[in-house]
């Protein structure tokens, strides 16, 4: 029987304390995430399409999990995926599916051999989130957008109620080359009464 996440999950921990608690998740995430009512990734992966993502573009599944985020992309139509997870746990079951182009095991704070426009679209489910990648993750991410490139992700209604978080976009938001594309609220778990925010930046 593996260990059940509480909304404790929602506090900040260093990076080797998420790896131990999504080791032991692995196992029953996708159950839980479907009795939760998961809705964050099928809301990204329509607020990239709404914003005018090109599907023949290749996406990075940045944080992919298991893999559920691309499912929802390949719902909606993107067809070259890829993901990264800091997970081999999580990893494992994503490189199962028959969603991924490509899939390998990052490292903390790294996008590794990712350079500028290698992704026209990048995507971070309850990534960068208080309890999972800080709030500096959105720097690294929006560096590897080329003119045209779009990121989306999400905040969870515990992050929104961190300015460190909320200040760092807000920061981003200030460069020139970089806009605020889409910012809607809704649902993240219902079973868990939750809430997030899905965002997609838009390098200009």
């Amino acid at each position: 029987m593996t260990e059940k996440i509480t909304p404790e999950l929602w506090t900040p921990r260093s990076v080797e304390e998420t790896q131990e608690i999504y080791a032991k998740w692995g196992a029953s995430y996708d159950e839980d995430m479907k009795d939760w009512g998961y809705a964050t990734p099928g809301r990204i992966a329509m607020a990239l399409r709404q914003s005018g993502a090109n599907v023949e573009k290749p996406v990075l599944d940045f944080g992919c999990g298991t893999g559920l985020c691309g499912m929802a992309l390949k719902a909606v139509g993107f067809d070259v995926i890829d993901g990264t997870d800091i997970s081999p746990e999580m990893l494992e079951k994503a490189e199962a599916r028959d969603v991924y182009r490509q899939v390998w095991l990052g490292q903390p704070g790294s996008m590794g051999h990712i350079k500028a426009g290698d992704y026209a679209i990048l995507a971070a489910c309850g990534v960068v989130s208080l309890g999972a990648a800080p709030p500096e993750t959105l720097d690294m991410l929006a560096g590897c957008l080329a003119p045209g490139g779009l990121l989306a992700f999400s905040f969870n209604e515990a992050t929104m109620k961190d300015r460190t978080y909320t200040d760092r976009l807000d920061f981003l938001a200030l460069a020139p080359d970089l806009e605020v594309a889409f910012e809607q609220d809704g649902p993240h778990l219902p079973g868990k009464e939750m809430t997030s925010t899905v965002y997609v930046l838009r390098r200009t």
